[in-house]
């Protein structure tokens, strides 16, 4: 037979589209023909499946060959399509059998030596097999990855391993899968004191509200951002796999030891747009993406580039960011928290009790300025984080200290009341969904008319504070939202409202 079909698939966001690999053999010069919008490394693929077969023990045919990459106008890039081009060359030339590659999607580069070498996001890709009801044949190194989602895999080190299975030589060789360990943060028993500071992020992460952090340098905002997710609850099925698939079609790939751990994504401030909300001929995930179900801390704040943090706005609303190119639209989720630090001004000492502060006034207001007041809106808690001093931080010290495993406890309370009474979390609910579950009295209401008078709160601010308000209230186990639970709630608007 001189026509042979085979499958495999490419990752298209979090997604993967079947791509079907078809090859025909004719009389004439030797040669190879790739078409189907293949990008460098997919035409470079000829070469290395040429020597991967010869090397394998197998002929590769002297004779005309057109591999077609369906649908052609799906653009197709990487290498993981080698293992399904040469066993479809095998098959074409009656080497195995076409019908011991039905019902299989297969994936890996191949070697020179014929060795089956590991591709990124196979995540995606085994998801969809299981859900077409395809066995996914890769490499041994892709196998913890699949297992993830999917019982119905088959890994392999070398072609002519796959080979022998097919023609019924051997058997497939059983691959051991690791044991998974349950994530690990840093603690925030290591930070000393920061009282104030804990408790707001204790209502950040109950009611999954974005926080800014502003104080003098070296007062522990960072040390706070990064023991952050330790205190999250922990992911369901659907958050675990969807946040492994962001990381696995990203350029670092997804690393299994990581699995059901909350990522944490710091960039630092020099990032591009591109950086941040993710690029490339095929679009790939930016920091945004792949901070996911996560924690997105972005400190020094105000010396990224403007027009890198107004990207932030669309996500930070509707959870979703879109990348447009010229030949394909890809849409990823970004739902992510928000936890940016900052400095109160240029010198970063300004209302600092123990060192004066050098900058005027207008320097101050031009270095907040850099972030913009839509921005800023979106942000739900905005903090003050003093220093302490050298007798402060020996007594605190000495004194209780708030470890993760307390704060996640008392975080995941709040968590599991507020899933019971609307599904979601208080930071997701839309205007008419809060209105009916603030349960404020009259003296509340009052309270925050007066306080959104005051404070030229806008609409969006106003409901921002009422949901960490509702937040305050299921931390305290507390059915109606007080005034105290308002109180709080306002007295986390910052700075940018003095």
């Amino acid at each position: 037979m001189s026509l042979a079909t085979i499958y495999s698939r490419a990752p298209i966001g979090i997604s993967a589209a079947q791509i079907r690999i078809e090859i025909h053999l004719a009389q004439g010069l030797p040669a190879l023909t790739l078409v189907g919008l293949p990008e460098k490394a997919v035409k470079e693929s000829k070469d290395r499946v040429r020597a991967a077969i010869i090397n394998s023990g197998f002929t590769f045919p002297q004779k005309h060959i057109t591999i077609n990459l369906a649908p052609a106008d799906l653009p197709k890039e990487g290498s993981r399509y080698d293992l399904a081009i040469a066993l479809g060359i095998l098959a074409a030339s009656g080497q195995i059998p076409q019908q011991a590659l039905d019902g299989k999607e297969w994936h890996g580069e191949l070697a020179l030596s014929g060795a089956i070498c590991p591709i990124k996001g196979i995540l995606p890709c085994a998801l969809a097999a299981k859900q077409n009801k395809q066995i996914i044949v890769t490499a041994r190194e892709n196998a913890a990855e699949a297992s993830l989602v999917t019982e119905d895999f088959w890994a392999a080190r070398t072609l002519t391993e796959i080979a022998t299975v097919i023609l019924g030589q051997e058997k497939p060789k059983r691959v051991e899968i690791p044991p998974m360990h349950p994530p690990r943060y840093p603690d925030f028993s290591e930070v000393i004191g920061n009282y104030e500071a804990k408790r707001a992020l204790v209502v950040a992460a109950a009611g999954g509200h974005h926080l800014l952090m502003s104080g003098p340098p070296g007062t522990g905002k960072s040390m706070l951002a990064q023991r952050f997710a330790g205190i999250l609850p922990p992911l369901s099925e659907k958050e675990a796999v969807e946040t492994a698939a962001l990381q696995s079609v990203s350029l670092q790939g997804f690393q299994v030891e990581k699995w059901r751990q909350r990522p944490f994504r710091a960039p630092h401030h020099s990032a591009s747009s591109a950086a941040l909300a993710g690029g490339g001929n095929v679009p790939r995930p930016g920091e945004i993406s792949l901070s996911h179900n996560g924690v997105l801390f972005l400190d020094e704040l105000p010396e990224f580039d403007r027009r890198v943090l107004e990207m932030l706005r669309e996500p930070l609303e509707t959870g979703i960011i879109n990348i447009s190119r010229a030949n394909i639209k890809t849409s990823y989720p970004a739902r992510f928290q928000l936890i940016a630090a900052m400095n109160p001004c240029p010198c970063g000492y300004y209302g600092d009790t123990q060192q004066v502060c050098r900058d005027s006034p207008d320097q101050i207001n031009r270095y907040r300025n850099r972030i913009s007041g839509p921005l800023l809106d979106r942000i739900d808690i905005h903090l003050t984080v003093s220093r302490l001093s050298p007798r402060e931080l020996r007594e605190q010290n000495n004194s209780q200290k708030f470890s993760t495993e307390e704060m996640r406890t008392t975080v995941l309370a709040a968590y599991k009341l507020q899933i019971a009474r609307q599904g979601k979390l208080n930071s997701a609910l839309s205007p008419s969904e809060l209105e009916k579950i603030i349960n404020a009295d009259q003296q509340t209401f009052a309270l925050l008319d007066r306080a959104a008078e005051k404070m030229r709160l806008s609409m969006r601010s106003y409901h921002r504070i009422m949901k960490v308000a509702r937040t305050i209230a299921d931390l305290a186990n507390s059915e109606q939202v007080t005034s105290h639970h308002a109180a709080e709630a306002l007295q986390y608007r910052g700075w940018n409202n003095k």
